[in-house]
């Protein structure tokens, strides 16, 4: 049977750093979502916006908001990511979670924290990335400032050919002001990951008063935009993608067997 992946992504305005107000808001969207969908998106700091002070909003894997998330993907019989601000033993991070059905996670911490907007001062940078199955894909979910990086980024064969990931994604509060490379790089990391791409971005007004377009996107392996989100507006979005045809693609026009090796210096 062909491994098909039915995505659905939301691309929202945010309420300021108001936990409480924002999973109500995204659980009330979700309850219009039909129980067909396979993996669920939401955007970076999905409970507060960005950039917030971790102190008074960070939560621990066993708050609030992680039981909330595996409370609605039981309900969805989906997985459901996002990232939110967690508070660890050493210090806080910028954290994607990555909530099963059952209840299992994984996690990704945001590897480039935006040092331009001051995220280094506050979060503690990751130093290992993720990569996911589900549905006979591999997914490598990354967060926003990342995109700018494509050495973190970069997919890679294996011993026996095979490609590491299938799904890139990038959830995020990428200002309008930056809006055109936000939608350049999703396209470029699709082409020369050969793989699609998935970026999330939030709309609307944060509390210093930066606006987010949103540009919400769904990228093909050949870098064609199969999903674009409307400016400013919040919407849902639904796609089913066939890992055939990818892996067809893969094999007619094979890069991967030209990438360069290399190594990350963490």
């Amino acid at each position: 049977m062909e491994s098909k992946l039915k995505i659905a992504w939301l691309q929202a305005d945010l309420v300021w750093e108001n936990p409480a107000a924002n999973r109500k808001k995204f659980e009330e969207r979700l309850q219009t979502l039909d129980n067909d969908c396979d993996l669920i998106v939401l955007p970076e700091t999905f409970t507060t916006g960005f950039p917030v002070d971790p102190k008074g909003f960070a939560e621990g894997e066993e708050g609030d908001t992680l039981r909330w998330m595996r409370e609605m993907a039981g309900l969805k019989q989906a997985v459901i990511t996002g990232s939110l601000l967690l508070e660890t033993g050493s210090g806080f991070s910028n954290s994607l979670i990555w909530m099963r059905p059952d209840g299992s996670f994984e996690r990704y911490d945001k590897r480039h924290v935006f040092s331009m907007g001051g995220e280094h001062k506050r979060i503690k940078p990751g130093r290992s990335q993720l990569i996911v199955e589900l549905n006979g894909w591999k997914v490598r979910p990354m967060i926003c400032y990342d995109l700018r990086f494509p050495v973190w980024s970069k997919n890679r064969l294996s011993v026996n050919g095979e490609f590491e990931y299938d799904l890139g994604i990038f959830v995020a509060n990428w200002p309008a002001v930056r809006s055109y490379p936000w939608k350049q790089l999703l396209i470029a990391r699709a082409i020369e990951n050969m793989a699609w791409m998935l970026g999330v971005n939030r709309v609307g007004y944060d509390g210093p008063g930066n606006f987010y377009s949103g540009n919400s996107m769904l990228v093909d392996h050949k870098g064609q935009i199969s999903v674009a989100a409307d400016e400013g507006k919040e919407q849902m979005f639904t796609q089913t993608l066939s890992l055939q045809q990818l892996r067809d693609f893969r094999q007619k026009f094979n890069v991967g067997l030209d990438w360069d090796e290399f190594d990350i210096k963490l």
